[in-house]
This record gives structure tokens, C-alpha cells and sequence, in this order.
């Protein structure tokens, strides 16, 4: 996702299936809907009409949070930041605002939406953490996960003078393919 979905305190790495939200402008009423509906371990991934009203506060965030749910990322905002942070309940949003949404307009749950520029469709994979939020299609998602394992472990059997090595030569080659000279 894009930079502006970010972690809002120093929440801790999380991962989960995607469980997908609309929200009208200045309306919350799915995501508050959703913290009832999403399954244990999902994430819940919403797609915000606008920046001018929070769509989830400490309560909401308590109650996901005693529900099982991994972790919001949303393509909006929340408040409440200090007793989200002191529950340590993970939040990826674009920020924070006072200002609640009301709760009257109804759409359905689990629907593609965009969220930080991608789309994320019921089930993909969600991986945050403070870096930033991928999104794994869960058609892939066994073959990125054993992709990613693999080069996990190469990496922790390369020394870092091995890795730096192999780096230069790479640079190195890269730089001669385009006429540059050898680095000093």
C-alpha cells in the first residue's frame, strides 16, 4: 500500500485474511458492523469515502480486539489514538481526527475495495508492520509464503561479508554493462 496507510503507535508485525469494508463519506456503520462479522485472525480492510470523520475509536478497536480481530488497516481514520495504543490494538491508517462518522448507510461486506492504492479483495493475504501493509492475492499466497521462507533462510546462511561481496560484484556488473568505470 501506499505510504500514507501507516502504523499509528509501534504496533507489532501482523498478518491475516482479509475481511473487506466500504464506508461511505462520513459514514462508519460497516466497519462497525464488521468487528461482529469478521472471523477470528482476520483483518479488517476498509475503503474510506473520505479523510473528515474517524471511522473506528478506542471502543470499537476494544471490542475488535476481545473479538480476535488481527488488525485494522484503513484507508481513513481513527481517534482515540492514546487507549488504541495503550490496549495495543495494531492500527494502519492515514492518521487520526476527533470527529466520529455517523452509522445509517448499509453496503456489503466482503467486496473488493481499494485501500493505500491497491485493491484488496475478501481473503487475500494482509501483512503490517511497521514498514508499511502488503497485500498477498490469496490465490498466491502459499507460493509467496514458501518463496519467502526460502529467501529468509539463504539470508540467514550469508554472512554479511559474503552478501557484501556478492553486492559489489552485482554493482559492479551492472555499472560495466553501462560504460561506467570501476568503483574506487
Amino acid at each position: 500500500m501506499d505510504i500514507g496507510v501507516k502504523p499509528l503507535w509501534d504496533a507489532p508485525r501482523v498478518a491475516g485474511p482479509a475481511f473487506t469494508v466500504r464506508c461511505p463519506a462520513g459514514d462508519n456503520l460497516m466497519l462497525h458492523a464488521a468487528i461482529y462479522r469478521a472471523e477470528p485472525g482476520s483483518v479488517i480492510v476498509v475503503e474510506s469515502g473520505d479523510l473528515d470523520y474517524a471511522l473506528a475509536g478506542g471502543n470499537v478497536c476494544a471490542i475488535a480486539q476481545r473479538r480476535g480481530i488481527a488488525a485494522f488497516v484503513l484507508d481513513g481514520l481513527v481517534r482515540d489514538i492514546g487507549e488504541v495504543r495503550e490496549m495495543a490494538f495494531p492500527v494502519f491508517a492515514r492518521g487520526v481526527i476527533p470527529k466520529p462518522g455517523t452509522k445509517a448507510q448499509v453496503a456489503p461486506h466482503n467486496v473488493p475495495v481499494r485501500c493505500g492504492g491497491v485493491t484488496v479483495n475478501p481473503g487475500d493475504l494482509v501483512v503490517a508492520d511497521e514498514d508499511g501493509v502488503v497485500v498477498v492475492p490469496a490465490s498466491v499466497a502459499s507460493s509467496i509464503r514458501d518463496a519467502a521462507q526460502a529467501k529468509l533462510a539463504a539470508e540467514a546462511a550469508e554472512s554479511l561479508d559474503e552478501w557484501a561481496a556478492a553486492h559489489r560484484a552485482r554493482v559492479e556488473k551492472v555499472l560495466a554493462e553501462h560504460g561506467f568505470g570501476d568503483l574506487a
